[in-house]
C-alpha cells in the first residue's frame, strides 16, 4: 500500500497529466488566442494588454465547459459522520514537514509558501488534498448521491454555464464542510495572500476576491455565490501568512521560524484553528442566481423528517460574532434559504421559526432593525 505522501504525490501528478476537461479547455484556447495576438501585436504595451484579453477571454470560453463542484449541505443533515480532524491534521502536517527537510532556498517566505502550495494545491480545479479527501476511506462523508442531492434535476440552463457536481460532505472538528473547501484554503488562500502583499491591505483583497467569486469561480459559473467559500479562502490566507508570522492563528506563534536560512519547526498546524460553522453551506447558505431559489426549495421541503429528528443540525452558535469577524469578505445574506426559518414554516408540526439568531433575520455583516 502506498505512503500518504507517496498518494498525494500521484494524485498530483494525476491532476497536472490529466487535469479536468475545463482545464485542458482553457490551457488551449489560452495559446490559440495569445498566438493571434502575437500576429496583430508583435511588441509593445498593446501586446501585454492583448495578454491579459487573452486570458480572461480563455478562462470565460473554458467555463463554458466546466463542471462546478458543490456540496450539498442540507440531505442526510441528521446522519453522525465521523470527525475527520486529525487525518486531515496529520495530511497537512506531513506536507509542511517534507517541504522544510528539502528546503534550500534561503529566508525566502514567498518561495516556501508557494512550495506548500504546489505540495497540498496545483494550478487544476481539484487540488490534490481536496482530490485526496473526496477519494480516501479514512474520511468519513455523508451518503449523498447526485440522484438525492438538492441539486438534482436542476436543468443545464438554470445552473447558468456549468454543470453542477457534487462534493462530498465531511466533517471537520464538528462541523459539517464540502471538500471543495479545502481546494478554497489551499489555492485561493495563497491568492489572496498574494493580493494582500500587492495592494497593502485585506479589505481590497477581500473586494477581489468576491469579484473573481461573483464573476468567475461563483455567480457564472453555477449560479452560486459561495459565502462559504469566501471563508475558507479567507481562513487559507491566514494559514499561508501564519507560516512565518505570529498572532495571525488564534493568537498563536508561526508554524516556522527562520534559522541560519532554513525553516524550523514552531508548532503543529491544525485545521482547528480555521473551520467554523461559516464553512458549513446550509448555516452560512449561498446566494443563488434567482431561477435556482424554487428547485431548491422544492428539495428541502423532503427534509422534514430530518430536521425533526435533530433540528440542532440546523442551527448556528455565535453567528453574530461569526458575521462580524468576516465583515470585510463582502457576503451576501440569503433569508430565502436559511434552514431553521424556512424548514419551521414548511414542515407542518416541526417547530416555530425564531429560535436562533440566524432565524431571526439577522443577516451578515448587518444588524436587525429595533422595534
Amino acid at each position: 500500500m502506498l505512503s500518504p505522501e507517496r498518494q498525494t504525490d500521484r494524485l498530483a501528478a494525476r491532476n497536472r497529466r490529466d487535469g479536468p476537461e475545463s482545464v485542458r479547455g482553457f490551457r488551449w484556447t489560452f495559446l490559440a488566442l495569445r498566438s493571434l495576438a502575437r500576429r496583430c501585436w508583435p511588441h509593445g504595451p498593446r501586446l501585454r494588454l492583448a495578454h491579459r484579453l487573452t486570458g480572461l477571454t480563455a478562462m470565460l470560453l473554458a467555463a463554458a465547459a466546466a463542471v462546478a463542484i458543490e456540496p450539498d449541505p442540507y440531505t442526510h443533515r441528521d446522519m453522525d459522520v465521523a470527525d475527520s480532524l486529525d487525518v486531515l491534521d496529520s495530511k497537512v502536517n506531513v506536507a509542511l514537514d517534507r517541504v522544510a527537510a528539502s528546503w534550500d532556498g534561503g529566508e525566502d517566505e514567498w518561495a516556501f509558501v508557494t512550495a506548500v502550495y504546489r505540495r497540498l494545491g496545483s494550478f487544476h480545479w481539484v487540488d490534490p488534498l481536496e482530490r485526496w479527501a473526496m477519494d480516501a476511506p479514512e474520511v468519513a462523508k455523508l451518503p449523498t448521491t447526485r440522484r438525492d442531492a438538492v441539486f438534482a434535476k436542476v436543468p443545464l440552463i438554470r445552473a447558468q454555464m456549468a454543470r453542477i457536481g457534487l462534493a462530498p460532505t465531511i466533517n471537520v472538528n464538528g462541523v459539517y464542510i464540502g471538500t471543495d473547501k479545502i481546494g478554497h484554503f489551499i489555492s485561493q488562500g495563497r491568492k489572496f495572500y498574494r493580493r494582500v502583499q500587492r495592494h497593502g491591505s485585506e479589505e481590497r483583497a477581500a473586494r477581489l476576491t468576491a469579484l473573481w467569486e461573483g464573476l468567475i469561480w461563483g455567480r457564472l459559473m453555477s449560479g452560486i455565490y459561495s459565502n462559504a467559500d469566501l471563508v475558507a479562502n479567507y481562513e487559507g490566507y491566514r494559514f499561508f501568512r501564519g507560516l512565518f508570522h505570529g498572532e495571525v492563528v488564534a493568537d498563536k506563534g508561526p508554524v516556522f521560524r527562520w534559522q541560519s536560512g532554513r525553516p524550523v519547526r514552531q508548532r503543529t498546524f491544525t485545521w482547528a484553528d480555521h473551520v467554523n460553522p461559516l464553512w458549513d453551506e446550509m448555516l452560512n447558505p449561498a446566494s443563488y442566481f434567482a431561477a435556482l431559489v424554487p428547485y431548491l426549495q422544492r428539495r428541502m421541503t423532503r427534509l422534514c423528517d430530518d430536521f425533526a429528528r435533530r433540528p440542532e443540525r440546523y442551527r448556528i452558535e455565535q453567528f453574530d460574532a461569526l458575521s462580524e469577524r468576516y465583515r470585510l469578505l463582502g457576503m451576501r445574506d440569503n433569508e430565502v434559504l436559511r434552514p431553521t426559518p424556512y424548514l419551521s414554516t414548511h414542515c407542518p408540526g416541526v417547530g416555530e421559526p425564531g429560535q436562533h439568531a440566524a432565524s431571526r433575520g439577522v443577516a451578515l455583516g448587518t444588524r436587525t432593525k429595533p422595534g
